[in-house]
């Protein structure tokens, strides 16, 4: 059953943070007479995978200073955290747990609807499809009912792919994550920001055992600290260069900037503005080498920790407990109470066989939509509406970020933001990107 549509309809599937950013920036200015309705099937907005997690140790990896959800006013959340008293020595550079963002991003969301009375629905439920329409297009819900709108647009942003090795590795947190002894040894797969995730789990539940942490090349995040972004000017970044190249220049500027007393950070941070345009003036097979040899390298510079998780992590590693370990996953079976692991250390031809009583992958998450796990991603992506990007790591969109299907055009009323998008813009999975991008589709759904 379904309702011919309100006049400038949109519909939001996904209630994570790019779902209630684009909410929120759709409902800011009360001059444009809008309806946003909110599909999230958990029932909890704000929350997403990112911001879910529980623990106090389990942090934004960006200042407070940066996580506003609105770029023209920088400082609306360390305002909001200011307003209930949050302790922070250091002002606004302060690494808050994730959750309480998460809390964040729902007073944002409610304060827009408040401010609009009548123009924002939050169901609670899950799109399975979405279908064209008599008089506009149709999210249809897995209770049956459909949900008429003008646009509708994508806001899923990331999903937890299934353990590796037929679920004898486990996720941290899941069902499969029973209680251990305290002096058991543990195999983590992977070194990123998950890995810390899981890390932090085992911590709290004084884990005392060694942990061993297997990635291909044993990298760890590096630290943050509260350096100002340096000035680039734009003239200065060679759009389009190789690969080569463009490691070249920001290496000599890195080296240039700490001569002069500054910090490698400065440089990282001061080509955030460049980032996308950097990623998109470079051919497909640029884009392919990056992902394949520079892609880790970049996440330990870029997805740096907070101090304190930084310097607790690096002294666990100093102390023997955390082993990084550089190697090649094979694969692990069961063996009794516990699993025998199978890796290949780097530069090595041999097979090593490790003893542990559990192993965790932290891989990060999935990225081919081909395989999503998600209904109405799976629909688009099936019926042709949608298409992977050319590096199957996310949905083919536009510029504007439409929809692409199976043939090339662009949709006019279906539209994707976040991480789906990141084949397009690559770096869309923080806060402030994904904020910025959803500014100019609000924008631009307001105009149409």
């Amino acid at each position: 059953m379904s309702i011919a549509p309100e006049p400038r309809s949109i519909t939001i599937i996904g209630g994570g943070a790019s779902g209630v950013l684009l909410a929120a920036h759709l409902l800011r200015d009360q001059s444009r007479d809008v309806h946003v309705t909110l599909i999230e099937r958990r029932g909890e907005v704000g929350q997403g995978l990112a911001y879910s997690a529980t623990s106090r140790d389990h942090r934004v990896n960006v200042p407070a200073r940066g996580m506003s959800a609105f770029a023209d006013e920088p400082d609306h959340f360390w305002r909001w955290l200011q307003a209930r008293d949050y302790p922070s020595p250091q002002g606004s550079w302060v690494f808050v747990p994730r959750r309480l963002y998460g809390v964040y991003l729902e007073d944002v969301l409610q304060t827009a609807g408040q401010a609009r009375p009548g123009r924002l629905v939050v169901r609670s439920d899950e799109a399975i499809a979405v279908r064209q329409g008599v008089d506009g297009i149709e999210t249809v819900l897995g209770d049956g009912t459909s949900i008429p709108s003008n646009r509708v647009v994508l806001a899923v942003g990331h999903e937890t792919q299934a353990a590796r090795s037929r679920g004898i590795a486990v996720r941290v947190g899941s069902e499969q994550d029973t209680p251990l002894p305290t002096d058991a040894e543990v195999m983590i797969l992977g070194s990123g920001l998950s890995m810390v995730d899981a890390w932090i789990s085992l911590a709290e539940a004084d884990h005392r055992g060694p942990i061993m942490v297997v990635s291909r090349n044993g990298l760890l995040p590096k630290g943050h600290r509260d350096v100002q972004p340096l000035v680039i000017d734009p003239s200065e970044v060679p759009l389009g260069a190789s690969l080569t190249k463009i490691t070249r220049w920001a290496r000599n500027l890195v080296r240039k900037t700490e001569a002069e007393g500054g910090d490698w950070r400065s440089v990282v941070d001061g080509l955030r503005p460049y980032n996308q345009r950097i990623w998109q003036s470079w051919p497909e097979h640029t884009r392919r080498q990056f992902l394949r040899h520079l892609r880790p390298w970049w996440n330990i510079l870029r997805h740096r920790l907070p101090p304190e998780l930084h310097n607790r992590l690096s002294d666990a590693i100093a102390r023997g407990q955390v082993r990084l370990v550089a190697a090649e996953f094979l694969g692990v079976a069961s063996a009794g109470t516990g699993a025998q692991a199978t890796i290949r250390r780097r530069g090595t031809s041999g097979r090593e066989t490790v003893d542990i009583a559990r192993v965790y992958d932290c891989g990060g998450v999935s990225v081919n939509v081909e395989t999503s796990s998600n209904a109405v991603v799976r629909d688009l992506v099936g019926r042709g509406i949608a298409r992977p990007d050319a590096l199957h790591i996310g949905l083919d969109v536009s510029p504007d970020c439409q929809l692409v299907d199976r043939d090339g055009s662009p949709s006019v009323d279906l539209l994707a933001v976040g991480p789906l998008t990141r084949g397009q813009f690559f770096e869309i999975e923080a806060i402030p990107d994904i904020r910025i991008q959803c500014a100019k589709v609000a924008e631009r759904l307001l105009s149409l």
